[in-house]
């Protein structure tokens, strides 16, 4: 084995050498600037910084660059270097009521206060392909302005339910901020506390909670949701240094929320009402948070009284799997050197074989 390590010293090299030939391409053809990659290329880079759990455009563009555009593969390098940086302190939790709105709109109440909000989205285009956009030499479009940010405070939308008692109250109680699990610290332990599972699928696969948010919709949790909010926009992030003992803003942020509104029948000691699920991520990642709130939700059934019926309640099985990085280190771990390992399986089966022939034979003796 040694030898044959050794032995592909070179190899490696010269594989190393023909990925970057590749990561460039023609030399005759411009290459891509992290800017380029930032600007025009944005849900990509938000779904890096998400599932990366780092928050900065650039790094995230040029993993996408590093890694050919193979987001998974961006997503590790993200994740390998976040674990070179120090942690300074804690930020104070987000309040997203007073975003600055680029997106709001609600699939509940057409009339709400503040209005929809379309923003930008796919949601209103046809699927047909744009060959104006594979022109070149043409001057950049002049585009009319868009409608500007929105900075006044709106309210939540399922506070309108709330107002009428008929969605479950989860207004924040006092609470040590000790208390809230950090995953990026401790291993993730069963069962785990709803902070540690949003933890977890903010970080999530965007097509494993996709996959399981659209189980649960075709009857796998017997549960039915509707959009009450989705709200796109920057929000301000504020820390307490030590030596000041009080909030100071350190910086914006782009991130999008989506609360659910659920059915639930109640149960003996709960009357019946609409539940929440909930979903934030970074960057614009609306089916990301759309998915992550409706598996929010069908793991909320212990708490709820409810039956667990679906892999989308099975807290241990979605917690476990959702994680990309670590899926992909064992799916593809298979296709590095196993040789003593198959060797010692290959004489096994044949010794196996020899054994069932010899037993053949002597039983046709």
């Amino acid at each position: 084995m040694y030898v044959a390590v050794k032995g592909g010293e070179q190899a490696i090299d010269n594989a190393h050498k023909f990925l970057a030939e590749e990561r460039r391409g023609d030399l005759a053809v411009a290459e891509l600037s992290l800017q380029q990659i930032c600007q025009q290329m944005s849900h990509a880079v938000s779904r890096v910084m998400a599932e990366g759990s780092l928050y900065d455009h650039e790094l995230a563009a040029l993993a996408i660059k590093q890694s050919r555009g193979d987001l998974i593969e961006a997503i590790f390098l993200i994740r390998a270097y976040r674990t070179t940086l120090p942690r300074f302190a804690y930020s104070e939790a987000i309040d997203t009521t007073a975003m600055a709105i680029d997106r709001r709109i609600s699939a509940t109440f057409k009339d709400l206060p503040g209005g929809q909000v379309l923003g930008p989205t796919f949601d209103y285009t046809h699927r047909l392909l744009d060959f104006t956009l594979a022109a070149e030499g043409l001057p950049p479009q002049q585009l009319e302005p868009a409608q500007e940010r929105i900075d006044d405070a709106m309210p939540r939308v399922l506070g309108l339910l709330n107002s009428e008692g008929l969605i479950e109250d989860t207004a924040p109680e006092d609470h040590d901020d000790s208390q809230v699990g950090d995953l990026t610290r401790e291993p993730l332990e069963f069962p785990a506390g709803r902070d540690l599972r949003l933890q977890n699928l903010a970080r999530g696969d965007e097509g494993f909670l996709l996959a399981l948010g659209y189980s649960t919709q075709r009857g796998y949790a017997r549960n039915h949701a509707f959009v009450g909010e989705i709200r796109v926009g920057d929000v301000a992030v504020e820390m307490i240094p030590e030596e000041l003992g009080f909030a100071i803003e350190i910086g914006d942020i782009t991130i999008t929320e989506c609360e659910t509104v659920n059915q639930f029948k109640g149960s003996k000691d709960i009357p019946a009402q609409f539940t929440r699920g909930y979903g934030l991520s970074f960057g614009h990642s609306e089916r990301k948070v759309i998915a992550m709130a409706l598996v929010d939700r069908a793991l909320r059934w212990q708490e709820l009284g409810e039956d667990q019926v679906a892999p989308a309640q099975d807290e241990e099985f979605v917690l476990s799997h959702s994680d990309n990085i670590q899926a992909t280190g064992f799916v593809e771990h298979i296709k590095l050197p196993h040789y003593v390992d198959f060797q010692s399986e290959l004489e096994l089966v044949r010794r196996l074989r020899r054994g069932a022939q010899c037993q053949q034979s002597e039983a046709a003796e």
